[in-house]
């Protein structure tokens, strides 16, 4: 791998906006594509549309645990069952789909008003059958057809909504089993995401990665990628 490769910087091919909760000039709707610097051999298509939340548009957490995954994990997520959490229009779960073509159906959740855009993107990367889409409210019961206990869930920018921190939490812990992986990537926009950092140590195992060869580029961006395990005493 060269510097430059190493170095690049994790947010380029989609605009993206520093501030998660408020856009003052909300994007319009359109379709782009990403290849993650050449990590896809397939182009992924995303249509954004912010009609009904935030959670419409890419941000910057979503691709770097996108690009790190498929650099790093290939070979894990290709044998995993994988949940997506907070999917927004499904840019993670998709490219790992393409990507590392998990031998079982790969499932990306979040709110009702984001089922029709998952679907959407679903349907664009012609991944029908390979990746599932259904609503999981946070706090709330778990999707018949998800996964009691996935061998992998991933969340990006999950933690921007105070209110929700406690549901997020008791979604991880429902989730995460004795042998699950959580790749978690947030980014820091005030003291209270950190709170909820610290409330999710107290029961899980919680560790940053430090194998990403963009790590120095994106935590200038305050922006954390670790992974959560359940403890052992669990």
């Amino acid at each position: 791998m060269s510097d430059d490769e190493a170095t690049s910087n994790p947010f380029d091919g989609f605009a993206i906006s520093e501030d998660l909760v408020s856009s003052r000039t909300q994007k319009q709707a359109g379709t782009g594509e990403v290849d993650f610097d050449g990590l896809l051999q397939t182009t992924l298509k995303l249509h954004e549309d912010l009609a009904k939340g935030n959670g419409g548009q890419a941000w910057p957490a979503g691709r770097v645990l996108a690009k790190y995954l498929l650099r790093k994990k290939r070979d894990e997520l290709k044998r995993s069952t994988i949940v997506e959490l907070g999917a927004g229009g499904g840019l993670v779960g998709l490219a790992i789909a393409l990507g590392c073509q998990p031998d079982q159906a790969l499932h990306i959740t979040d709110m009702d008003s984001m089922l029709n855009l998952m679907q959407q993107n679903i349907a664009l990367n012609e991944l029908q059958g390979k990746v599932h889409a259904a609503v999981y409210n946070w706090g709330g019961a778990k999707p018949e057809a998800v996964p009691a206990h996935p061998d992998v869930v991933l969340a990006a920018d999950c933690v921007y909504f105070e209110p929700a921190f406690p549901l997020l939490q008791q979604t991880l812990e429902q989730l995460i089993g004795p042998n699950t992986i959580c790749y978690f990537c947030f980014k820091k926009r005030r003291r209270a995401d950190m709170q909820f950092m610290k409330a999710i140590k107290k029961t899980m195992l919680v560790e940053d990665v430090a194998d990403d060869p963009d790590k120095e580029v994106y935590a200038r961006e305050n922006i954390t990628l670790c992974v959560i395990r359940r403890k052992q005493s669990q």
